[in-house]
């Protein structure tokens, strides 16, 4: 077995430099004012062009299962071609299938095409998104990675994990005031769309990079002599994917079943419930930023404590939703769990990060990246359970966030989250002691 790189000294790591986290920060805010622009649009373009409500969940399952498996190829291509040209190709291609989704959605809407033909268009337009930009997400990370010591790359990833909160906030607020009276409901993805196009110039001429990084380039997966096994199999890592896929698909239970939710609670036609939905959208939002930049850096919380208090906080949320009477209570419930979620994703995320050395760095947040695609697979089983029984993703949410509130307190690693990198061998034998000696 190739000998495991190590973790480069302090002073080799690149500063992030004036202006490049902004850069960054930016990247991943545009591309969460589209997404959940137009996720908090979706109920109302379903029902409008007559698409069952399980399907428009769906539109999301091909492109989702394409981010998981095109994340960590991407990945290993940063590794070769840098993590800025990356970025770039990321970002075009939301850009472009954001334009074609506009045009699906113009037609749909007009009924010039059938409503099947309509959500196959619709369904292919956001793969295409699914497949290459999910090669920003871990270029940006990794980027990120590089230029941040142990010590500050909680906060660092926090701060990353709040522009796209930031972008969920604006995202739904601004999305219903581009319903124009030609474009209908295509006018909020045309705005995105023109958003993600000059984001993707910024970059390409904005963004600094010099690869090789300092301290030597990262060891490429695919290369010759080096065997690296899939992160997933990496027991440094293996964990906190785990931990991170079940509380992904319990954020996208609840994100994807709330506007059904609120037009089925107020009883309103979707695009007069839709300013409704945007309120508790930015409800939410607001309380994850509020985790991200402020209590995390507050109380100098690490991936221990925000494994733990993120599914607490969430489980307590998904029970206020599962009874609530109305509006108002919905909208509390999704703000507590979108705290929490606020704690749990960014503590996945940064223990995975620093469970391994530098060079793994683009392997480790390709994998994660593949985990935050996953999870929406299963959003049309979440939508099916609502329209069976309405409280049932909440209870099935809460059954799940108590169980890895569980896993967490028994993992060795999750336990212990945020402690220095180990080599895949060492953490092996060190979670089959762990594992003998409490019987797990």
């Amino acid at each position: 077995m190739a000998k495991m790189p190590t973790h480069p000294p302090p002073e080799t790591l690149q500063p992030l430099v004036k202006g490049a986290f902004a850069t960054v920060f930016a990247v991943q805010f545009v591309v969460a004012i589209g997404n959940t622009g137009m996720q908090s649009v979706l109920p109302a373009i379903g029902r409008e062009i007559g698409i069952a409500d399980a399907l428009i969940a769906a539109i999301y399952s091909l492109s989702a299962l394409l981010w998981a498996a095109g994340s960590p190829y991407w990945a290993k291509r940063s590794d070769v071609r840098g993590r800025k040209p990356l970025i770039v190709l990321g970002l075009g291609g939301f850009a472009v299938s954001m334009l074609l989704i506009t045009g699906v959605i113009f037609v749909g809407a007009k009924h010039w095409i059938p409503a099947t033909v309509t959500f196959i268009l619709f369904l292919l337009a956001r793969a295409l998104f699914g497949w290459f930009g999910s090669a920003a997400n871990p270029a940006s990370q990794a980027y990120l990675a590089e230029r941040t010591s142990r010590e500050k790359r909680t906060d660092a990833i926090a701060g990353l994990a709040g522009s796209f909160g930031l972008g969920t906030i604006i995202g739904p607020a601004i999305a219903p005031l581009f319903i124009l009276p030609f474009l209908g409901l295509a006018g909020p993805t045309l705005i995105f769309a023109v958003i993600a196009i000059a984001m993707t110039a910024w970059v390409a001429f904005k963004l600094p990079e010099a690869w090789p990084p300092p301290g030597g380039a990262p060891v490429a997966a695919d290369e010759p002599g080096v065997k690296r096994a899939p992160m997933w199999k990496d027991p440094r890592v293996r964990p906190f994917l785990i931990y991170g896929l079940l509380v992904a698909s319990c954020q996208t239970a609840q994100y994807q079943t709330l506007g059904f939710l609120i037009i089925d609670k107020l009883g309103l036609p979707p695009i007069e419930a839709q300013h409704f939905i945007a309120i508790a959208m930015m409800a939410g939002a607001l309380a994850g930023i509020f985790a991200q930049w402020g209590l995390i850096r507050m109380f100098k919380l690490g991936p221990r404590h925000l494994l733990r208090w993120g599914v607490i906080l969430a489980a307590i949320a998904n029970i206020m939703t599962a009874v609530a009477p109305g509006f108002t209570v919905v909208v509390i419930g999704f703000a507590l769990s979108s705290l929490g979620y606020g704690f749990a994703r960014p503590g996945f995320t940064a223990g995975a990060s620093l469970a391994v050395d530098q060079a793994d760095q683009a392997r480790a947040a390709g994998a994660v990246a593949a985990v935050n695609g996953l999870n929406v697979i299963a959003a049309p089983l979440f939508v099916l359970l609502y329209q069976f029984f309405k409280p049932g993703p909440y209870v099935l949410n809460t059954v799940i966030l108590l169980a890895m509130l569980a896993y967490v307190f028994k993992q060795p690693l999750l336990r212990n989250a945020g402690l220095a990198p180990t080599t895949e061998q060492e953490t092996a034998k060190s979670v089959e002691r762990n594992d003998a000696s409490s019987g797990f």
